[in-house]
């Protein structure tokens, strides 16, 4: 769907340009804009390496498992269904953590990782069930190895909505393209920032709580 909204846009803007006579100036702004483009990815690039570096020192040194068990109150709530010590705890708990800091590229690879979890998870709560149904001589339609999700759980339901919510506290993506970009002040972004996603992220924490009682 995305490949076809970028694409329709890209074929509006070239006709919008050959019917106002701007080929030229669109040329030139399309040629600016990837040299802009690539400048901002080497400056975000040093950014996010020494964030994620970061992340990767508080991980092997033990202070993600700190955080992880400062967090567990929180992850309860949310994920009533994961167990205390299973290793998605620590992937949820990471990916909040650099959301919180404003790192969405930091946050990607522990969310991808805490996806992988879950669906794991969830397939081994449908072998319970099928091997449950199995000791009351219902017929089984798939064994264990062969399971395959056809839908999302509730938990990864759940932590999508919460991490596109995105509670943060410190936006750095962003102050870091307002100061490419030549803000006076690029850190003003920080309150308001802080306030939409405490919205945004108690929102989203109800409608899951309310969905997920629903579907009870």
């Amino acid at each position: 769907m995305l490949n076809y909204l970028w694409g329709f846009m890209i074929l509006a803007g070239i006709g919008f340009g050959m019917v106002t006579g701007q080929v030229e100036a669109l040329s030139n702004a399309a040629i600016d804009s990837a040299g802009e483009a690539v400048t901002l990815a080497i400056t975000m690039l040093g950014i996010m390496s020494m964030w994620t570096g970061l992340m990767e020192i508080a991980r092997q040194s033990g202070i993600m498992e700190q955080m992880t068990k400062g967090l567990r109150p929180v992850l309860h709530f949310l994920f009533p269904r994961i167990p205390a010590d299973h290793k998605a705890n620590e992937y949820i708990a990471a990916n909040i953590i650099a959301n919180i800091l404003g790192l969405g590229w930091a946050a990607t690879p522990m969310g991808l990782k805490a996806m992988k979890e879950l669906a794991g998870l969830e397939r081994e709560r449908i072998a319970r069930i099928q091997k449950k149904e199995a000791a009351e001589d219902i017929p089984i339609r798939k064994t264990a190895d062969d399971i395959q999700l056809t839908k999302a759980s509730d938990e990864m339901c759940t932590f999508l909505v919460i991490n596109i919510s995105s509670l943060q506290i410190i936006p750095v993506s962003v102050i870091a393209y307002r100061a490419q970009y030549g803000a006076v002040n690029p850190a003003a972004i920080v309150l308001p920032g802080l306030i939409a996603t405490m919205i945004s992220t108690a929102i989203a924490v109800l409608f899951c709580r309310w969905m997920c009682k629903k579907g009870e």
